[in-house]
């Protein structure tokens, strides 16, 4: 293949998230949940005929798949590499102003800024401590590429994560993911996604509103301790968060 080829594609895939409201669709997906095409149509403030045709667009470029279950139509991104494309994305862009108005959208932009999914895994704060304190501790290792060490699999094992399903998992193991507020990577791959199911396994955390994530009164004491970092530093401050980031 030549580097024009080549090139045509990536240009032919920067054009789908070169318009504002496709690019916002894809964020909204990063819940990692299935939308219903009216519900993305509301989201980006658009009608749904518009919508639908920025729908069909994502869909045969490859970034969302569709089910339909009756006269309902639902999407998704289309896996975790397109997720962390999204995300990465976004962590490169110009920062917006941090948001501004009421109260509610104040803390509401704070809390997604905290902690949050991206896709399948934590984002935001807590996910970039999480990942920070695993290398910290020598579970994680970046010698030579991002791997898990043995410490890090007995961790894992002794959280309760299916440690089999891991090691025979088609994606990588662990990956780490540009974060769109912090500007620095969180835990991605299969690790990342075990352990964010395995939390709220635990009640350890719960949804929040849209993408959020919060950490439950017990969640907080306990992940510190199996992350051996201070309670403190896992607390939520319900203030904007920073120009530099992005929630």
């Amino acid at each position: 293949m030549s580097a024009v080829t080549e090139g045509r594609g990536m240009a032919e895939l920067a054009a789908l998230l070169a318009d504002g409201t496709r690019a916002g669709i894809c964020l909204a997906l990063l819940d990692g949940r299935a939308w219903t095409a009216g519900e993305l149509a509301r989201r980006a403030g658009v009608a749904p005929s518009t919508a639908s045709d920025h729908l069909t667009r994502l869909v045969r470029g490859g970034l969302l798949v569709e089910e339909r279950q009756g006269r309902h139509r639902y999407l998704r991104l289309a896996g975790p590499s397109v997720a962390q494309l999204i995300e990465s994305l976004a962590g490169h862009a110009p920062a917006p102003p941090a948001p501004t108005g009421s109260l509610r959208v104040t803390t509401a932009g704070a809390a997604l800024a905290y902690a949050r999914t991206c896709y399948d895994h934590l984002a935001g704060r807590l996910g970039v401590l999480m990942y920070d304190a695993l290398l910290a501790d020598g579970r994680l290792d970046r010698a030579s590429g991002l791997t898990l060490t043995p410490d890090g699999w007995a961790w894992a094992a002794g959280l309760g994560v299916p440690v089999d399903v891991l090691r025979s998992a088609r994606r990588p193991v662990v990956r780490d993911c540009l974060d769109w507020t912090e500007r620095r990577p969180h835990l991605a791959g299969a690790l990342g996604a075990a352990l964010c199911r395995r939390f709220t396994e635990l009640g350890w955390t719960a949804r929040g509103t849209g993408r959020a994530v919060r950490l439950t009164p017990t969640g907080r004491p306990a992940l510190a301790e199996t992350l051996d970092v201070p309670e403190e530093t896992l607390t939520f401050t319900p203030s904007p968060p920073p120009t530099s980031g992005r929630a």
